[in-house]
């Protein structure tokens, strides 16, 4: 008889045909015989408990792939000792053949409903007792084996799942600035032409421009330049209200953002919103206006989308009104009517 040994669950799942057997019986001559008849078997390893209130206990340090169970023992019931296997998780699925001294139907059905595989009236020939545990032990570890199968197809799905929706948000996204990228934004603006189009809904649209902004890359390099685009962007994205406002990079330093649902003066409102949140950063700047901070110039323009219409149309008005904006000195909004 061997001490018992703590095996890892995964460690004997992945041993694809060993067999781990726990005996539970009081009586040590049953415990010495059946060492005795299992001794000549390669790949099984033997664990004996003759004290029934320590047995589960031990079978959940060992996680034996069959457990042996004798029905009648001092101090405890054996069938109460099948539901206490049963009520542990990481016990709850390993065969247990039970050992009597008797064949007894009733005492046989009353095993089988409280949880035990198999029925042996002890002790069996060598012969049937291996070939009865080999059977169980192989049942229990292709369950155990199938099982970590699907829970690694599960975690293989998920990390695919995970990194599908990570390559559509970078595919979605400007690299620079984290905001929606220009395919995203077309994208975005062709559906929400279709849904105000269908409602007869007004539809607006922001078109942003940092102000002299090559001039501010000539004097202090892209790298200052690229920074002042993440903090513009930054302040875009904060200055979203609502989960259907779309912001996004347009391209260069130019920004959009998309309002659904929105009239001429919220659209406004958000345009002013917007100016004086890039303002309020008060990026230093060498344009003109010595002293000035970099700032934006935006144009604004609503429209109820008719049948035969494009939101291309939008587009123009939002960049006539950013045009505006840039002729009447800039760090303003324009709106074309």
């Amino acid at each position: 008889m061997h001490d018992s040994k703590q095996i890892d669950a995964q460690g004997f799942a992945a041993a694809a045909n060993a067999v781990m057997i726990l005996l539970v019986d009081d009586q040590a001559m049953i415990g010495e015989a059946v060492r005795r008849a299992l001794a000549g078997e390669e790949g099984i390893d033997f664990h004996f408990c003759s004290d029934p209130h320590k047995a589960v206990e031990v079978a959940q340090q060992i996680k034996p792939t069959v457990i042996l169970q004798d029905l009648v023992m001092p101090g405890i019931d054996g069938l109460n000792l099948l539901c206490a296997y049963r009520a542990e998780p990481a016990l709850q699925d390993i065969p247990i053949i039970v050992l009597s001294t008797k064949e007894d139907p009733q005492v046989k059905s009353a095993a089988f409903a409280n949880g035990a595989n198999d029925y042996l009236v002890k002790l069996p020939d060598s012969i049937e007792l291996i070939a009865r545990i080999r059977y169980h032990s192989r049942s229990y570890i292709a369950l155990q084996q199938r099982d970590e199968a699907f829970r690694a197809l599960r975690e293989s799905q998920q990390q695919l799942l995970e990194a599908n929706l990570v390559l559509q948000r970078m595919m979605k996204s400007d690299g620079l600035t984290g905001l929606a990228n220009r395919r995203h934004f077309d994208e975005y603006l062709e559906i929400e032409w279709t849904r105000a189009l269908r409602e007869h809904s007004q539809l607006s649209l922001i078109m942003i421009d940092v102000d002299y902004f090559k001039v501010y890359n000539d004097q202090f390099g892209h790298v200052a330049g690229d920074d002042v685009l993440r903090r513009v962007g930054a302040a875009l994205a904060d200055s979203c209200s609502r989960s259907s406002d779309l912001a996004a990079r347009y391209g260069g330093e130019e920004f959009a953002m998309i309002l659904p649902g929105t009239s001429p003066g919220g659209a406004r409102l958000q345009a002013e919103k917007i100016r004086r949140a890039v303002e309020a950063l008060d990026i230093p700047h060498c344009r003109p206006e010595t002293g000035s901070p970099v700032t934006v110039s935006i144009g604004v323009a609503t429209v109820i989308p008719v049948a035969g219409g494009s939101s291309l149309a939008l587009v123009e008005k939002a960049d006539n009104g950013l045009y505006m904006a840039k002729g009447n000195g800039r760090n303003q909004i324009g709106v074309e009517q």
